[in-house]
């Protein structure tokens, strides 16, 4: 997600671009198209009369042929439904683990799939189904927000421990991109943090899970998107979207609890938000840094992917044939 390579120049930093978006190309198995040769005098049809093979969908377009184009209400195992609008597409687990593998990002049993829009930008979204229990809200009126990202950054630099282990950067948390707040009548919830690699200083490069999600029964659905510091304000929108509509079928809403048959997490919003419900759990705090740490890295790729096939089609018009 966020690299710790040196500064590059201008012409660099094209040169790993193009080099990233041809990995990507080959990871999902096409190759970019070309256009065709303008068609031959009609003297010489017969003597060129070899058959011309169609040009090959491209990466994104193939991925996208895979999902389900909005807008379409997207069933979400049996817990709850994605009204997904126009203009965005969802790919399911198969397709979407295999697209989030070949751009080096690590996916969980919970992942559901992918939300990506119709046309090329610069940002994915993960959909997850956490089945944690009904998770007691009543700390939200009383959380501080610092004392949560102090807890943010403790539960990181044990996690990095690990990450060192493994010979994988160690990560920074910055701080809040948007503080956590929670609606007590949808039952959605919000927040924000900003983390880059040890060592990094450019702002614009910290990566940004923008987490958003919805409270159910027997536990959440958790619809993060992926981008960078610079790009978050004009997408911070398109998440709030996406959150408004998503929801519970009856049975599965919060609000159907059942004290007396249903089971209750261990933990509150509080720690969920601060990665202690992980490291109670026994595993690393997967949802504040793990899935940040290699998201940049599909940033990167996508962007680069979206630019070389920009390269191409202006190639297809402008190269004389």
């Amino acid at each position: 997600m966020i690299g710790t390579a040196n500064p590059m120049d201008l012409v660099s930093v094209r040169q790993a671009i193009g080099m990233i978006a041809f990995s990507v190309a080959l990871a999902f198995g096409v190759e970019p198209s070309y256009a065709q040769h303008a068609k031959p005098p009609a003297a010489k049809q017969q003597a060129q009369a070899a058959p011309v093979t169609p040009p090959k969908e491209d990466p994104y377009g193939a991925l996208l042929r895979q999902g389900t184009m909005g807008p379409a209400s997207i069933p979400l195992r049996n817990q709850a439904a994605l009204d997904l609008p126009d203009g965005f597409a969802f790919i399911p687990h198969d397709p979407g683990k295999a697209a989030m593998e070949s751009l080096g990002n690590h996916v969980t049993d919970n992942f559901l799939g992918l939300i990506v829009p119709a046309k090329p930008a610069s940002w994915f979204m993960l959909v997850e189904y956490m089945p944690a229990g009904y998770i007691k809200d009543d700390d939200a009126q009383t959380w501080d927000a610092d004392q949560l990202l102090s807890e943010i950054k403790t539960t990181t630099d044990e996690a990095n421990k690990q990450r060192t282990a493994q010979k994988i950067p160690a990560l920074d948390i910055v701080g809040w991109v948007e503080k956590p707040h929670y609606d007590e009548f949808t039952h959605r919830l919000i927040w924000s943090i900003a983390a880059h690699d040890e060592g990094i200083a450019d702002k614009a490069d910290d990566v940004i899970n923008y987490r958003t999600l919805m409270l159910g029964r027997e536990g959440y659905i958790a619809l993060t998107m992926v981008t960078s510091q610079s790009l978050i304000d004009p997408q911070r929108p398109i998440a709030t979207l996406l959150l408004s509509k998503l929801n519970f079928v009856p049975g599965k809403r919060y609000d159907d609890f059942n004290v007396s048959t249903d089971h209750v997490a261990e933990y509150g919003l509080a720690a969920l938000i601060a990665g202690v419900a992980a490291k109670k759990l026994g595993l690393l705090a997967v949802g504040l840094a793990f899935v940040a740490k290699f998201a940049k890295v599909g940033i990167i790729a996508v962007i680069a992917f979206f630019a070389a096939i920009w390269k191409i089609f202006r190639r297809r018009v402008t190269t004389p044939r």
